[in-house]
């Protein structure tokens, strides 16, 4: 399994993009590339590359490439995120889409098209970099599309459709006129049959669609599991417990190691392809929520627990490095969650995601255990009613509290080998193929007895 760092630069945060430092960033891809990391998360401000509609910045594309450069010199490969977009908790949004130039960013065509300029030059800049393993379209680009945001750019699913369909296909432009030859296909939508094969069998670099958890928790956001599912070249999901769960289970309670674990699972029940991979792409220890003196314990034991789920592409955690607190105006969790202090010194966290990485990463020397055969237990989601329509609500049922999540832990905690049940749909209960290339045996529903539990939780923005 790949082990990787989104990083988080240690001088100037992702303002460092406005005067970009090549010894800063060497300096931190060295300590990312000590814990036994095979590859970083990088994320270019979408402003500092795209200022105004028609102008893509030539110097800011090879900034980013340079970074991509530097990391491979110490071994690291590099996934770079498009759209930001949104960043602990800062929205960067460039000029031409906000204030007096508002427009919607998912619909409107000209804005549309100028993103996906955007997207394909980024991809361009830096598709010949053998070192290059994917691009994301953006990060928790979805957070836009709905409340609790505080100005959001209203959409329908289908219109999220057709956005993440645009910006999937100009990533793969650009990935294929900058010289890396063939890059994945999407894979189908909505009705359309499944594509052969997986990420695994393509020599291109991965293009992918990365959403916050309301994607499976918000029965409200349009951008939704099929979203996740349906675009790109692998399932992504982002694991954060101060969603709820470590309030309800104690920040190592069992529904807090094992949310990453879930959510890979619960994404992976929308994948047509059974052998789509599915990437755990953000995970840390929020530390609103996590005792610091846990951090070191959260992380072994979540990563742990995502060893044992099935075509699980990586980790990815966040993050690098501490915010500095010359850096004004972040939530409080924000200037703790690195692997490393904002001044370079290894964390417990840090020791921790290291051991891993060095014991079960890809790097030379590791890695060399056989891939964990999928659970033969499925786990049945109503998301259909008996007429066969769409079943609302069924998100909600997913989310910490509900009555879905807490069947799926009660099956983990007393399966005999510890490992969670895979999911399934009950609307693809009756497709046997499905099922058997899943490797699943036995499906259970949940208890009608089990109750869920009401949660409310602040997004964490507004965290203090």
């Amino acid at each position: 399994m790949r082990f990787g760092v989104n990083h988080t630069p240690s001088v100037g945060w992702f303002h460092s993009w406005l005067d970009f430092s090549a010894s800063d960033t060497a300096r931190d891809m060295e300590a990312i590339a000590s814990l036994g990391a095979d590859h970083v998360r990088i994320f270019p401000l979408w402003p500092v590359v795209q200022p105004n509609r028609t102008l893509i910045r030539k110097q800011a594309l090879a900034d980013v490439a340079t970074v991509v450069d530097i990391a491979g010199s110490f071994g690291l490969d590099v996934n770079v995120d498009a759209l930001q977009g949104h960043l602990s908790s800062f929205d960067f949004v460039p000029s031409w889409l906000d204030s007096w130039h508002r427009r919607n960013m998912f619909t409107d065509a000209d804005v549309v098209a100028s993103t996906a300029a955007y997207v394909e030059a980024l991809a361009a800049a830096v598709a010949d970099r053998p070192n290059l393993l994917g691009i994301t379209i953006g990060n928790e680009v979805n957070q836009f599309a709905h409340a609790p945001h505080p100005s959001p750019h209203d959409i329908t699913a289908e219109q999220g459709h057709a956005w993440a369909a645009a910006m999937v296909a100009a990533a793969r432009r650009g990935l294929a006129s900058g010289g890396s030859g063939v890059v994945g296909r999407e894979a189908g939508h909505a009705s359309a049959p499944p594509v052969a094969g997986s990420a695994r069998s393509r020599p291109g670099p991965l293009v992918t669609v990365a959403q916050y958890d309301a994607a499976w928790y918000d029965d409200a956001q349009p951008f939704g599991p099929e979203h996740a599912a349906d675009h790109g070249d692998a399932t992504v999901t982002h694991s954060w417990v101060f969603n709820g769960s470590a309030t309800l289970h104690g920040a190592l309670g069992p529904g807090s190691v094992r949310h990453g674990e879930y959510l890979l699972q619960l994404a992976a029940a929308w994948n047509r392809d059974p052998s789509r991979p599915n990437w755990l792409q953000e995970v840390g220890a929020p530390t609103n929520v996590v005792d610091p003196a846990d951090a070191a314990s959260f992380t072994e034991q979540t990563i742990r627990h995502v060893l044992d789920a099935q075509d699980v592409l990586g980790v990815t955690w966040w993050c690098s490095h501490d915010v500095s607190r010359s850096l004004a105006d972040f939530p409080e969790l924000e200037y703790d969650l690195g692997l490393f202090t904002n001044d370079g010194r290894l964390k417990p966290a840090g020791e921790a995601f290291a051991a891993l990485a060095r014991e079960h990463g890809s790097r030379a020397g590791a890695g060399t255990a056989a891939t964990p055969a999928p659970m033969t237990t499925g786990l049945v989601l109503d998301d259909v009613l008996a007429d066969g329509t769409t079943r609302y609500g069924l998100r909600a049922d997913c989310a910490p509290g509900g009555r879905f999540a807490a069947a799926w832990l009660a099956l983990a905690e007393a399966a005999p080998d510890g490992r969670g049940p895979q999911v399934v749909l009950r609307s693809r209960l009756g497709d046997a193929g499905l099922l058997a290339a899943r490797g699943i045996t036995r499906c259970v529903d949940v208890p009608a007895d089990l109750d869920g539990t009401a949660l409310s939780v602040a997004h964490p923005a507004t965290m203090p």
